[in-house]
């Protein structure tokens, strides 16, 4: 049964639409029988009350926006939920919006959202243009916002990152001290700030141990499948690379990929490792050593702290409030020593 319009359900019970609204909202101005009657009513004509407008009247809309580069990496998948965990328990919903990596789509997100739809943004950001100080044209009228992961570093708002040079720094010495001489750095988008940061943490582990950097071992991916796998087979043997250190799991499955078609044996010829928040990992074969960031609970404090702009709690004036949280490296059979 289709629904039926909040007029309709007044006509239904010969009383007026600003009493049915009144019952929804709980109002201690009405009866309790008259209360009961309405929401009995309600549930058999189907209808359901537009709180989004609702909302609007009070000027609140109960709703935030979570903006992300792609929605099929596990990583981001898990901080959405943690987000909404927040959300929930705040009584608000969330608007889930996918840039694909498209600067000017976040764009065009970002100028939407100011309509007020939404009452704050969450965002890991897509790129970094010259552009990107769109933002500070908003003004006093920019909406609170909090930057996870992949941010801008010049945009005054809360961050939450994780220690990317270190994990870095680790997972690269982890390949050294497994016999690895010459590691190859897949990522997508190398000048992306977070890139830029664990290709540092990747630079310094070599000359640590003395290994020669050369900028020929840095491999400059895409989020494409069909454009990494001829991209990562000819690194593999043109480069003749005994270690992967990937900077996304997607990047770690074509290289599985790749290192089959080649009949190249993973851990005994290469040695891979890689950031992933896949729980599978475990699982693939050989199972693969990871670099794990606490993806739910990032999600989770990018929430807590956009709310504690929304309720006063804090003055946006703390917008340069940056956190840093440790991922966890996980070892396992695709980096173990034959």
């Amino acid at each position: 049964m289709d629904g039926i319009n909040i007029k309709q359900l007044a006509e239904a019970l010969n009383l007026s639409t600003s009493t049915i609204s009144r019952a929804f909202r709980n109002s201690s101005g009405i009866k309790q029988h008259t209360k009961d009657l309405i929401l009995s009513k309600a549930k058999e004509l189907n209808y359901q009350p537009n709180h989004y407008a609702s909302n609007l009247r009070d000027q609140k809309s109960k709703t935030i926006a979570v903006i992300v580069p792609e929605l099929a990496n596990n990583y981001f998948s898990q901080a959405i939920h943690g987000i909404e965990q927040v959300a929930r328990a705040n009584g608000y919903n969330i608007l889930i919006y996918s840039t694909d990596d498209d600067l000017e789509k976040e764009m065009d997100f970002i100028k939407h959202l100011h309509n007020g739809r939404v009452e704050g943004i969450i965002m890991s950001v897509s790129g970094e243009a010259e552009n990107h100080n769109y933002l500070n044209d908003f003004g006093a009228r920019r909406l609170p916002m909090v930057q996870f992961d992949r941010v801008y570093d010049d945009i005054d708002t809360p961050k939450i990152i994780t220690d990317d040079y270190e994990s870095s720094f680790i997972a690269t010495e982890h390949l050294i001290e497994q016999g690895c001489k010459r590691i190859g750095y897949l990522v997508v988008k190398k000048d992306l700030s977070i890139g830029k940061t664990r290709e540092m943490g990747y630079i310094d582990a070599l000359k640590k141990h003395h290994i020669n950097y050369k900028e020929e071992l840095i491999i400059d991916c895409s989020n494409s499948y069909t454009e990494n796998d001829p991209i990562i087979k000819k690194a593999l043997k043109d480069l003749k690379l005994d270690g992967i250190f990937a900077s996304v799991e997607r990047l770690a499955f074509a290289t599985y990929y790749a290192s089959y078609d080649l009949n190249i044996k993973i851990p005994h010829d290469l040695k891979v490792i890689s950031f992933s928040s896949l729980e599978i990992a475990p699982l693939l074969n050989p199972s693969l050593t990871t670099i794990t960031q606490p993806a739910v609970e990032i999600g989770n404090l990018s929430a807590k702290l956009l709310f504690d702009i929304l309720q006063d709690k804090k003055e946006i004036s703390f917008a340069k409030e940056k956190v840093v949280l440790n991922s966890k490296i996980i070892f396992r059979n695709s980096t173990k020593s034959a």
